[in-house]
């Protein structure tokens, strides 16, 4: 019995003494191989997965003591998946805590209202926190990939603020994007005014992206609406300048001449009657819904006061006037 007990103890020692040490040791700062050091867990990692992970970012941490310290503490199957950045003082305690309460970095990119999807490609490509998987891809094979019954992604991505797991998959950003726009267009045009002269949900968009192009003025916004849904009523044409400059393409060189007023293309709207074909740029939320619910107006012309809103007018001879007065220094 006597030396069953000095078993027990002798047991009883050792363990005492790995746990102290093993505390110790997870109560010291990591070494690191930069300062801050970032690295990222894929989903689905095991501990020892993450710990590889890890080691091969740079963390000098000991594979069998921190797996030792999971499972002391429990959570050697609570390990989150992301990307994470740590810095000098470290400890492998402090570690295992972030990584199992998640304490992830986000990177962020801001998208912005009126943009065309050239640029958004353009801030996407040269974002350094993102993994650029459509890069050297088509737009065709983008919508391909993102499963749209589209034929061009103008129109169809939300402008907003994302943040996103650092190193996350430029194309899991945009399918944010377009399900995003789809949702709001959705519940938008469920409840849209009456009477108004649009066949489909993407007759809106369209509209609402030339709304988003013509002004930035909120107040504004909804006469604007009001005089493109009147011309369309009318069968007018729809005589709107950014739908001819992005028809322009890469040969509009900033200054709009009378010459390409009179060019023939698919989104000139003094030569072609209704809505161009496409959007012609990303609409925000306000656009959208002032395409949908356009003010009460029976204006059918607008000019740019040059402070940034707009004068309306019923009639051309109205208009005239207007644009003497505004665009010509005209009284």
């Amino acid at each position: 019995m006597r030396l069953l007990n000095k078993l027990f103890s002798l047991v009883f020692l050792l363990a005492a003494t790995a746990a102290g040490g093993l505390w110790w040791w997870a109560s010291q700062p990591l070494n690191l191989q930069q300062v801050p050091l970032d690295f990222r867990i894929i989903a689905g990692s095991s501990l020892r997965s993450a710990i590889t992970q890890m080691q091969e970012a740079g963390v000098d941490v000991q594979p069998s003591l921190l797996t030792a310290l999971a499972r002391f503490k429990r959570v050697d199957v609570g390990i989150k998946a992301g990307s994470y950045s740590i810095h000098q003082g470290i400890t492998a305690l402090q570690l295992l805590e972030m990584l199992t309460q998640g304490r992830v970095t986000l990177g962020q990119v801001v998208l912005i209202e009126g943009w065309t999807f050239k640029q958004w490609r353009a801030r996407l490509d040269s974002h350094p926190d993102l993994t650029h998987e459509t890069r050297g891809m088509t737009e065709a094979e983008i919508i391909e990939r993102l499963g749209l019954p589209v034929t061009q992604l103008e129109g169809w991505l939300f402008s907003d603020t994302y943040l996103f797991d650092k190193q996350s998959s430029d194309l899991e950003l945009l399918a944010r994007a377009v399900r995003s726009m789809q949702a709001k267009l959705a519940s938008e045009w469920a409840g849209r005014a009456t009477g108004l002269p649009y066949k489909t949900p993407h007759d809106a968009l369209v509209m609402a992206s030339i709304i988003e192009k013509e002004t930035g003025r909120e107040a504004d916004r909804t006469l604007v609406a009001a005089v493109f849904v009147n011309r369309l009523r009318q069968g007018m044409l729809l005589q709107t300048d950014p739908s001819v400059i992005y028809g322009l393409g890469n040969d509009f060189d900033g200054n709009l001449r009378k010459r390409d007023l009179q060019t023939d293309t698919p989104y000139n709207t003094y030569t072609r009657s209704g809505l161009p074909p496409t959007p012609i740029a990303m609409p925000g939320l306000a656009s959208l819904r002032a395409a949908l619910h356009p003010a009460s107006s029976d204006a059918l012309y607008f000019v740019a006061r040059g402070d940034g809103s707009s004068e309306f007018s019923r009639s051309l001879d109205e208009h005239n006037r207007a644009v003497n007065k505004y665009q010509r220094g005209g009284k």
